[in-house]
């Protein structure tokens, strides 16, 4: 039994009183005759594996049926558009004993209805399907918030098929990381460097990324999600690079940060081993049955300690944490869930825990085996929270902000690698991607 199959076999035992009905992504029009990339819905991805547009999945768990339903399409689209697999393909491509054209979609449901009372879908499907035959889920009652649980706890936990994917999306942007940093020289343009990247992943035969590739240089490294990509790199000026490639729709996602001419300035060296320390000492914590916040609030507490050693905090540590001044120059989370989406699903209901903290933070969950993250700590310089009067009057006490001043040219330092939570001891980390100051400084010489 392949990944996908198991994955509908595990929806079916949950969901095992009703139909499930799911509908793949549809080419989305970016303007006059031109669409959008595609890309298939990651729940659709999930359970089928299939990559074209415009499919239908039926799963029928009391007949122990799982349907994949593919478009016909004419001759002009084979001419434009190229070949789409025939349902015998289909069946054979992605697992399935049965595959129809989705014309025939309507006439299955009512025959899979009989007996049933439920309908698994989500409002998006069950709007396309009253499009398609208004009648054809009647007598069925909805539950989309119930197939979002169900699918949120099942794809928090990686198999071994998910995994070998994950690790091929790494593998590949490992390499691509390499190359850039054995390539990059001041002068060189943020774009030229994401070209580097994305050329890698490409050379590979990964062609989609799992987001746009982040390419900030000087104080752009700052700007947590920057995206222009078009400052020329200056002379001893940091580089952060945040990418990932996506392999069959599971996603890579590290960032690594490096100086343009080299070699690290001392007052790069300050700023980048403190996160350096901090993401391995997460790293080694993340272990089965840690609540992720409090890795975060550790983090922090590292964060804070090493910001006090350079000037830039003073006072208690705890109280640096708990009252924010630390997020001043630490403003995210430690990370987020990983896999077919880059901020991936965290848990159904049953997993979802409070957040102990007054931090807002994305990932809030106690680790299991088979959990997939990022762990990325940062120290970050930014104008708009260092020049904010409202946080110089509350943090006046706790933050020098005349020696802060000085940062303000820097940017920021961020070190992200993808780890897969275990049964016993430290996690597995998937990156292997230089991190270390002298084997930076090492692959950029050679």
């Amino acid at each position: 039994m392949d990944t996908f199959s198991r994955h509908r076999t595990a929806l079916a035992a949950k969901l095992h009183d009703g139909l499930i009905l799911l509908a793949g992504n549809s080419p989305i029009l970016r303007n006059g005759d031109v669409n959008h990339p595609f890309r298939q819905g990651s729940d659709f991805l999930y359970l089928s594996g299939a990559q074209e547009p415009d499919c239908w999945l039926l799963i029928d768990p009391k007949r122990r049926n799982h349907t994949l339903f593919i478009p016909k399409v004419d001759n002009n689209h084979r001419v434009w558009l190229g070949h789409v697999p025939s349902p015998a393909e289909a069946r054979k491509a992605y697992g399935f004993r049965k595959a129809f054209h989705a014309a025939r979609l309507p006439w299955a449901l009512r025959r899979a209805r009989r007996g049933h009372r439920v309908l698994y879908a989500d409002k998006a499907t069950i709007k396309r399907l009253s499009r398609l035959d208004p009648g054809a889920a009647r007598g069925l009652s909805p539950r989309p918030a119930a197939l979002r649980d169900a699918l949120d706890t099942l794809r928090a936990v990686k198999d071994a098929g998910e995994l070998s994917l994950l690790k091929r999306a790494s593998s590949v942007t490992g390499r691509a990381f390499r190359a850039v940093m054995a390539s990059v020289r001041p002068g060189m343009f943020e774009h030229e460097v994401q070209a580097v990247f994305e050329s890698e992943c490409r050379r590979a035969g990964l062609k989609r990324l799992a987001f746009e590739s982040i390419v900030a240089s000087g104080a752009n490294s700052a700007v947590l999600h920057y995206h222009g990509n078009d400052r020329r790199i200056g002379d001893g000026s940091l580089v952060l690079l945040d990418a990932g490639a996506e392999h069959l729709g599971y996603a890579a996602d590290i960032t690594r940060t490096f100086p343009s001419s080299g070699r690290f300035s001392g007052k790069q060296k300050d700023v980048y081993s403190i996160v350096l320390e901090t993401q391995k000492a997460i790293i080694d914590r993340a272990r089965a049955g840690v609540v992720s916040t409090d890795l975060h609030v550790r983090s922090m507490t590292m964060i804070a300690e090493g910001l006090k050693s350079l000037g830039l905090l003073k006072g208690q540590t705890a109280a640096l944490v708990e009252r924010g001044a630390v997020r001043l120059f630490y403003p995210h989370g430690i990370g987020h869930m990983l896999g077919l989406d880059v901020h991936d699903a965290a848990g159904g209901r049953g997993r979802r825990l409070p957040n102990p903290t007054k931090i807002p933070v994305r990932f809030v969950a106690r680790l299991e085996p088979g959990f997939v993250f990022t762990v990325e700590p940062g120290i970050y310089f930014i104008p708009a929270l260092l020049n904010d009067p409202a946080n110089r009057r509350k943090f006046r006490g706790s933050v020098d902000f005349a020696r802060a001043e000085g940062y303000l040219g820097f940017g920021g330092v961020r070190i992200e690698d993808d780890i897969v939570v275990t049964e016993k001891g430290p996690p597995v980390d998937l990156t292997d991607v230089p991190k270390e100051i002298a084997e930076i400084e090492s692959l950029m010489a050679s």
